[in-house]
């Protein structure tokens, strides 16, 4: 039996404001954003990325990859990983390549955003690092992490996110707690293109447990169609534990 008139375009209604729903990415900087990709939407976020770090005397290059999978309206599965890797001892010449451990988590959207109110979307993020790596760039076993993100809009295209986290971390001798927070300013420029100004603070741990770790992260995201997603940052070391510089060439594209 065909359909009446006002459901097929009910149907149509709906169909169109799926495809318009705003493509939200976790890149290009450190904190995530609190939006999840959707009930049955699959979404790939991968990049480029080089590192040079002069006190360990190293230049990496890595393919840090998202893949997240839209499991209703308010969770979604994700697998994280910085990809193959191959690094090279700047003093010897010595090159080792391998991959990376991966991070299965879940992220729970727990609140939309709403302007008005000065209200922020805010999302859980629920991680587990597993030691199956390649030897040269694997951890020590499994690494739990929870972190929580907010992100208030403003008006003029404005936004600010706030991500502290923990982490349950592990090295040779023994198992630690250690922090994190990322604080992010972006800017709309235009409707395609945003820019994001981050300072990120990617460990808060004792000297003996690696000290922490400061960045500054600049940023730009230019939504190239409703699907499609191209960026570039650069991350600058603002301690002496950091890397100096880490440069990353994105793409993000949803199914």
């Amino acid at each position: 039996m065909n359909r009446p008139l006002p459901a097929l375009l009910l149907c149509l209604a709906a169909s169109t404001a799926q495809a318009q729903q705003p493509l939200t990415t976790d890149r290009p900087d450190f904190s995530e954003s609190p939006e999840v990709v959707g009930r049955g939407r699959f979404q790939i976020e991968t990049s480029i990325a080089f590192e040079r770090d002069r006190r360990e005397a190293t230049r990496t290059r890595s393919t840090p990859t998202l893949l997240r999978l839209g499991l209703n309206d308010s969770w979604e599965l994700r697998l994280e990983t910085d990809g193959l890797m191959r690094q090279r001892d700047t003093s010897t010449g010595q090159v080792v390549s391998g991959a990376s451990d991966p991070s299965l988590g879940l992220k729970w959207h727990l609140q939309d955003g709403e302007e008005d109110e000065g209200r922020p979307s805010i999302a859980l993020l629920f991680h587990v690092d597993a030691d199956t790596g390649s030897p040269a760039f694997r951890g020590q076993g499994l690494r739990p992490s929870l972190r929580m993100v907010s992100e208030w809009e403003f008006d003029g295209g404005w936004s600010l996110g706030v991500m502290p986290g923990i982490v349950w971390d592990r090295n040779e001798e023994r198992r630690f707690a250690s922090g994190l927070l990322a604080l992010a300013l972006s800017k709309q420029l235009t409707p395609t293109l945003s820019l994001t100004t981050e300072l990120g603070v990617r460990r808060i741990a004792s000297g003996r447990n690696g000290g922490n770790v400061y960045t500054f992260d600049p940023a730009l995201a230019w939504v190239v169609t409703d699907d499609v997603q191209l960026d570039f940052g650069i991350d600058f070391g603002l301690n002496r534990r950091a890397p100096d510089r880490t440069v990353a060439l994105g793409l993000s594209v949803r199914f």
